[in-house]
């Protein structure tokens, strides 16, 4: 995986309103490859706080949102060019 797809996948997983499911629909990673990723390209105190984050955040799973949240980005992520599946 390039440096690119490894930058989007932390910002994805950073943003509140994005599901791992989403991050799994672009680039094919569950979310437990993502903590690895995670813990694998962070310090660890940012990891430890990233974690402490979105552990039961409900917006991170997408079946556990609201009927409101489940979509994949907000209408200000259309300028982002580095989404595989934009």
């Amino acid at each position: 995986m390039d440096q690119i797809s490894i930058d989007r996948i932390i910002e994805m997983a950073w943003e509140d309103r994005t599901p791992f499911e989403a991050i799994e629909f672009q680039f094919g990673l569950t979310e437990k490859e993502v903590i690895a990723l995670m813990r694998k390209e962070m310090k660890a105190s940012s990891f430890r706080r990233w974690r402490k984050r979105v552990q039961g955040r409900k917006s991170k799973h997408q079946k556990l949102a609201p009927a409101g949240m489940q979509r994949f980005r907000c209408s200000r992520q259309k300028s982002i060019s580095f989404n595989r599946k934009s």
